[in-house]
């Protein structure tokens, strides 16, 4: 009897599995009778076997459900959605029951008279059908008879298939994960093995067992590919669920949300899927309750009043990215600035340094939330820090954009498999430490020949690495294993690596080769070192520890939140004194006569440029710098370029601005109070003052950063990009020369040739602030574009800017009827011009 039940539990748990899919899937489509039997199949089968096996409780709720779906099966009732949340109601207390059972060999206790007199008067016909039901978007009922709320769940093919029973399904068999886990752990041993065999052969010349042992090695990678396939299971199973939850979401929030699932047959390791699934969870739950607007706040903002979630799953390298995101209302920059500095993160002077999207990132704090109100759902600023360290845990990052009234997309980078995977093999300090080869950029050798240099700034070391500074981390230092000096190195082997938006060297003293290794936990008495990760045997018997970038960079203050948090810390503290008012101020030579200073914080970048990087635009001075012209201003009108070598430039940024400042030699950083004297002051220079014993004139940067961008000042876009166009030309000559034309004006363009292809844009989930479109086009001309577009949809609120040889009254007026915000003849460029900045000015003001 007792493998009966096991049996038992195990099909009933398959079938419950897919069962809320099939449901929703049903719900979607009433007339889909595959669909139908296969859930009347499901619940019936466990009717069924409960009577054998004496289980009354499950038997009877099962037989509640059976009369319901048995009266839809045979046409003697209509499918309806109260029906169907009835039936939902049931799984998921068989689902409760099962489970009950599983955990203690009997059934639970436990009231279920209402559910089954529910059951019984739906079978009864005393459920009233719903006449808003349709094919593709389901009507639920709110509490309050509020609007109806609606969800669209796209299940993902996998799920789908797997709930209707359709298709050729392969020949499989029901295998204990344990089992497959021993496995696991035996090949992770020859691999092991195969290393050291492979160590000894290194060492010897003309083995007899050279070429028996590649043949070894050969079955061995082949053998781990075989295992490594058992544990990759569709990343759709991990999604199964969700689009139940976030029906249930649109219910309790009386939203209307549109759920959109791509790539649910990407495969990762079921260990990372476990282990990704709850932070999934929590964050398709935050979409739905913070990040989508109801459906009146949607209709006032001119968006659709179904709000969409997106979920998109697909490889790259040896990693899986994820992205979760939304259409709603993005991330309230004010509200978590103002909240960052209740909470004593950061001051009013860190923000005005800050990028938007780093002023984003506080929401990974612990116990930071923006959220007007504690809900059921969110908002009591717990998740997104437990989502972040999670994902770290397992080697991953997170990241995310948002624009405000346009939406948030997270975006998280995870490991295929945490059992095996390839390393480098490094030596610091005499000890040897492996480095997961996902996380290695490339490998620079530094100190010898004409090859890049340690270089210090205020004793911190740096490299300069294609005219980019880069922190370095030397690792014996970090982990205090050179104990006879504290110099820095300068000579060795820096490991580029990346965190986040954080780009960073570790100084190691050797490098030897890489390694397929196996991945063991860390010992509990290490678990406070977060720069470890796990540690490993080496060929010849060696136990090593494995390197976490993540931790390496938290522990060092490179991470973003470390980085904010010591700069409070230190805030906090020249506050409460009073008396410390120092500032961190970089020393330049500029010109003859006094030393010239800046505050280091409004400094993005420092550059010791080639010379014939710098090029003449006019009798300005640019160079191309991240993919734009960036221009340079000389701090004297005097100063001449060299005819060879190097020129110092400061950088300074904001968002999508940049601009240079070329100066003749940067000297230091120092902390110095700004004590300034007025007196002589001079334009381009705020006063001056005693640092480190030398008078010193302080930059005044607004001057500066008007001579090189006039309008650095002037509002940009909320989104703090250039702003994006769509020109929709069939014609390449017209596309030739618009495109130009508006790029010069500072936008963004992407072409397209007909009305269909910009729908496909669209429907990728692409975003552009202005649409262009010409009128007569093969497949789809424009004015069936603009009616397309305003029916619904991520560009329902895009302004469109019409382009005709014809400009007609009667012309303009079919335009506007069909969607156009404008009319403009193709001729007239600057027509064009001013209707983009027209169209733009409503973003601006927001």
């Amino acid at each position: 009897m007792d493998d009966l039940l096991a049996d038992f539990l195990t099909e009933t748990n398959e079938g419950l599995a897919s069962l809320d899919a099939a449901l929703l899937q049903l719900e979607r489509n009433p007339a889909n009778g595959g669909v139908l039997s296969e859930v009347f199949r499901t619940i019936h089968t466990i009717k069924g076997t409960c009577g054998f096996l004496g289980l009354p409780r499950l038997e009877g709720m099962a037989h509640a459900a059976e009369n319901v779906l048995g009266l839809w099966r045979d046409g003697t009732l209509a499918v309806t959605q109260g029906g169907i949340t009835l039936i939902l109601s049931a799984a998921d207390r068989i689902k409760q029951i099962v489970a009950g059972l599983e955990a203690t060999g009997s059934e639970p206790a436990g009231d279920d008279a209402p559910l089954k007199a529910a059951l019984d008067a739906a079978a009864a016909g005393q459920l009233p059908p719903d006449a808003t039901a349709a094919p593709v978007v389901v009507d639920v009922p709110v509490a309050d008879a509020a609007a109806p709320a609606m969800v669209e769940a796209a299940v993902p093919e996998a799920v789908a298939d797997m709930a209707t029973g359709g298709g050729n399904a392969p020949q499989t068999i029901r295998v204990a994960v344990d089992v497959l886990e021993d496995l696991m752990v035996l090949v992770s041993e020859l691999v092991l093995t195969r290393n050291q065999l492979l160590q000894l052969a290194r060492s010897e010349e003309n083995v007899a067992f050279a070429v028996p042992l590649q043949r070894l090695s050969q079955i061995t990678s082949d053998l781990q590919d075989g295992v490594m396939k058992t544990r990759m299971q569709p990343i759709g199973n991990a999604w199964a669920k969700l689009p139940r939850l976030v029906r249930d979401l649109s219910k309790d929030l009386g939203k209307r949300i549109e759920l959109d699932m791509r790539g649910a047959e990407t495969e990762l390791d079921r260990q990372v899927m476990e282990l990704i699934k709850d932070p999934l969870t929590h964050m398709v739950r935050n979409s739905a309750d913070h990040g989508l607007e109801t459906p009146e706040q949607r209709r006032l903002a001119g968006k659709s009043e179904t709000g969409r979630i997106l979920l998109n799953a697909f490889h790259e390298g040896g990693h899986i990215v994820l992205e979760i995101g939304d259409d709603g209302r993005g991330l309230n920059t004010d509200r978590i600035k103002a909240k960052a500095m209740s909470q004593g993160l950061a001051t009013e002077a860190d923000l005005a340094t800050m990028n938007e999207r780093d002023i984003h990132r506080f929401i990974f704090r612990a116990g930071f939330s923006t959220a007007a109100e504690v809900t059921s759902v969110s908002g009591r600023g717990v998740g997104m820090d437990v989502v972040k360290t999670n994902i770290e845990r397992i080697g991953g990052i997170v990241d995310l954009r948002s624009r405000e009234h346009r939406g948030t997309t997270f975006t998280i980078k995870i490991p295929l498999t945490l059992a095996i995977a390839a390393a480098l093999i490094v030596e610091a300090g005499g000890e040897r430490f492996a480095i997961p080869q996902g996380s290695v950029l490339e490998l620079v050798r530094v100190g010898r020949g004409d090859g890049p240099k340690v270089e210090l700034i205020k004793e911190a070391p740096v490299m300069r690495l294609r005219d980019q500074l880069l922190p370095l981390i030397p690792l014996k230092r970090l982990l205090r294993l050179d104990v006879e000096t504290d110099a820095p190195a300068t000579e060795g082997f820096v490991v580029v690596t990346q965190v986040g938006a954080q780009l960073f060297g570790i100084v190691v003293d050797r490098v030897f080769d890489t390694e397929e290794i196996v991945v063991k936990p860390v010992a509990p008495i290490l678990r406070h070192i977060t720069m470890f990760s796990g540690n490993t045997i080496l060929g010849d018997g060696s136990v090593i520890m494995i390197l976490d970038p993540n931790g390496i960079a938290r522990a060092t203050g490179l991470g973003t939140e470390q980085a904010m948090e010591n700069a409070s810390v230190q805030t906090q503290g020249q506050n409460r004194g009073g008396l410390n008012r120092s500032t961190s101020l970089l020393l330049f030579r500029a010109g003859e006569g006094a030393p010239k200073a800046v505050p280091l914080s409004l400094v993005a970048r420092l550059e010791n440029l080639e010379v014939g990087r710098i090029e003449h635009a006019g009798d300005s001075l640019v160079m191309q710098y991240r993919g734009s012209l960036m221009p340079l201003v000389p701090l004297h009108g005097f100063m001449a370029l060299p005819e060879a070598g190097h020129q110092a430039v400061l950088v300074f940024g904001d968002g999508i601005r940049s601009m240079g400042l070329m100066v003749d030699e940067i000297l230091d950083v120092v902390d110095a109070a700004l004590d300034m004297d007025t007196a002589g002051v001079r334009p381009g220079f705020l006063g001056s003052c005693v640092v480190a014993g030398r008078v010193t004139e302080i930059l005044d940067t607004a001057f500066w950063l008007k001579q090189g961008q006039p309008d650095w000042f002037e509002p940009a876009l909320a989104a703090g990009g250039r702003p994006s166009v769509l020109v929709v030309e069939d014609s390449d000559f017209f596309r030739n020369l618009i495109v130009p034309a508006v790029m010069a004006a500072g936008y963004d363009v992407t072409t397209v040739e007909h009305g269909r292809e910009a729908l496909r844009l669209r429907d990728a989930g692409e975003l552009f602030d202005v649409i262009v479109s010409d009128i007569n086009m093969p497949e789809l001309d424009g004015f069936g574009l603009a009616q397309a577009v305003r029916e619904g949809g991520i560009w329902a609120d895009v302004p469109m800017i019409a382009l005709s040889g014809r400009s007609e009254p009667r012309d303009v007026e079919r335009g506007r009827a069909a969607g156009f915000s404008d009319y403009i003849a193709k001729f007239d460029r600057e027509a064009l011009l001013m209707s983009l900045q027209q169209c733009l000015q409503p973003a601006l003001a927001r």
